[in-house]
């Protein structure tokens, strides 16, 4: 019996220490990976374009501002055409009218009484016209039209909203371009990648194509779209 408990308790030993073994190398197997980011960028063309046209006019009485608006609206009116921007493309929005003397708290030094700004929005998706017509309106300056600057810059805003349309080839590119580094570290290490171990798409950024101090994004009509997933591979 003696000899029959030795002989058991040495197959148990021999046991543990084999599954402890395989144990440690699926451990130390399962720790064995690589993280590394995977970077695709694109050019692309903005789709819309949105140009708030505001300008002011005055008068000492409603009339005369009324008058100055008008034909202000007019002149810009002829300017778009003259510039081949679709008729349906502009909209009338918001409108304020001002008197200043309806303020017994308004300091009034002499100026005009009514003040009258309104909005002309231009939306299109012919972004070459918009951008071109932006060009020029110094001619609308020159006619006798006073611009307000309400809506920051002034000047057109340009959008791009196709980005759902190039997310999948872009992920892709980011996905290839991360596992290209993986083999290469997997080279100077002297082994091979395995399988995916985790993945993080990441975030899809709309950028400026030429970054400058003071420009935004919102004014280039060419941008860069850029993504950088993180991923993790195996290590075989």
């Amino acid at each position: 019996m003696r000899v029959l408990s030795s002989v058991i308790v040495a197959i148990g030993l021999i046991a543990a220490a084999w599954i402890g073994a395989n144990g440690l190398r699926d451990l130390r197997t399962g720790d064995r990976f690589v993280t590394v980011k995977g970077v695709a960028e694109r050019q692309v063309q903005a789709d819309v374009a949105l140009w708030p046209l505001r300008f002011v006019a005055t008068g000492d009485t409603l009339a005369e501002a009324q008058d100055q608006a008008r034909k202000s609206r007019e002149s810009i009116l002829a300017f778009l055409k003259l510039q081949a921007i679709d008729a349906g493309a502009m909209e009338l929005q918001r409108l304020d009218v001002t008197d200043t003397q309806a303020n017994p708290y308004q300091n009034n030094t002499g100026g005009k009484r009514f003040i009258i700004n309104q909005t002309l929005m231009v939306r299109s998706q012919e972004i070459d016209k918009v951008q071109q017509a932006a060009q020029a309106v110094s001619d609308l300056v020159d006619s006798g039209v006073v611009l307000s600057s309400d809506y920051g810059s002034g000047g057109p805003t340009y959008l791009f909203n196709g980005l759902n349309d190039i997310k999948p080839e872009m992920i892709a590119e980011a996905t290839a371009s991360a596992r290209e580094a993986a083999q290469q570290f997997a080279k100077d290490a002297g082994t091979d990648v395995g399988g995916m171990r985790r993945a993080n798409q990441g975030v899809f950024q709309i950028l400026p194509r030429d970054p400058a101090p003071g420009i935004t994004e919102e004014q280039q009509p060419v941008k860069t779209v850029r993504v950088v997933s993180t991923l993790e591979y195996y290590l075989d």
